[in-house]
């Protein structure tokens, strides 16, 4: 099965390779901008690309594109999701720029953030860009104009509901007293994170022909994977730490993330203890004795592995309704087999 996925993920490499080039080159600006002045030169687009294709071009698990592709060949598209891709891989890519900038955080995939390296103004405008570049490639799909049509509409509504749920946790860890229900913690993780796995397998099954009401469905099921992988980032953050970022971050930037709040339902009085100590860690940085007595109360109370078992909850149930609805279909055996890889990747 490791075959199956280096396959296509080869593949998807090579479409988002020559959708984001690490430098412009004369042909890539005409096919990317159309007629520009001719005092433009590939000086003048460095900035968008360079800062972009820095924090693209250091890995990633792609495991959304290579979703999308198995979507479409679930839905009996065959490969042609593949030139779609960048329209979900390219908008990670830009909302990890922006979400470092506003958690003012120092590190990505293992180097200084993007904005550090170029500088926030730059960053700010590289990723904004990357948002409109990444759904560029819908122009040039070979599909009808209303399947075209349809496939900005859904694009631009998920990154609607990606910034609305960004917006949500800002919010919360703005104000380090402030901790969200566990509904209204789910809602943002469903609309900040889920959105982007909802876009990749709502694109992949419309990309396969499929009607609207199909793809959202699969759409729906994509996202709750989504939300299951986030809370698992999470966990892994107060525990082992994220790969490329230091153990305790979100303690950091004040995130109120499950274990946090799942620790709060049950111990209310730990209110202020941990709120101080936020500030505290925001103040000295990842290494202050105050990230430890956070997770050290998480851990006491089981709320980081309470927090893990609905996580993984989510995606073994997902797994399970896929089976369900498509039986003994291949790319429903691939998904559910890459997310079982991915669990195993996180235990």
């Amino acid at each position: 099965m490791t075959i199956e996925y280096t396959r296509r993920l080869e593949k998807i490499e090579s479409v988002l390779n020559s959708a984001l080039p690490l430098s412009a080159d004369p042909d890539w600006m005409r096919g990317t901008f159309s007629s520009l002045p001719s005092a433009v030169r590939s000086g003048h687009v460095a900035p968008l690309v360079e800062s972009c294709a820095d924090l693209f071009h250091r890995g990633g698990k792609r495991w959304r594109p290579l979703l999308m592709v198995l979507a479409c060949e679930l839905g009996g598209g065959g490969e042609r999701a593949y030139a779609l891709t960048p329209v979900v891989e390219f908008s990670h890519t830009a909302s990890l720029i922006h979400d470092d900038i506003e958690d003012h955080a120092d590190e990505r995939r293992g180097k200084p953030a993007v904005h550090l390296l170029f500088g926030e103004d730059t960053a700010i405008n590289a990723a904004s860009w990357l948002y409109f570049h990444a759904q560029s490639v819908i122009e040039a799909f070979p599909a009808s104009d209303a399947l075209k049509l349809l496939l900005f509409k859904t694009a631009s509504r998920e990154l609607r509901r990606l910034h609305l749920g960004q917006a949500m946790d800002i919010a919360w860890h703005r104000n380090p007293s402030l901790v969200p229900v566990r509904a209204e913690y789910e809602a943002m993780v469903t609309l900040k994170t889920g959105t982007l796995s909802r876009l990749a397998g709502e694109i992949g099954m419309l990309a396969a022909g499929k009607d609207e009401s199909t793809a959202a469905a699969f759409g729906d099921l994509s996202a709750r994977v989504g939300v299951g992988f986030q809370v698992l980032d999470d966990v892994r953050n107060l525990t082992t730490g994220n790969p490329g970022k230091n153990r305790g971050d979100d303690v950091v930037e004040g995130k109120k993330s499950l274990p946090v709040i799942l620790h709060l339902e049950k111990n209310p009085k730990d209110l202020t203890q941990i709120s101080a100590a936020f500030v505290r860690a925001r103040h000295e940085g990842p290494d202050s004795p105050a990230v430890e007595e956070v997770i050290g109360l998480l851990m006491a109370s089981g709320a980081i592995e309470e927090a893990r078992s609905y996580g993984v909850r989510l995606i073994e149930q997902t797994s399970l309704s896929l089976r369900g609805r498509y039986p003994e279909a291949p790319a429903a055996e691939l998904i559910c087999g890459l997310f079982d890889s991915m669990l195993s990747g996180l235990s």
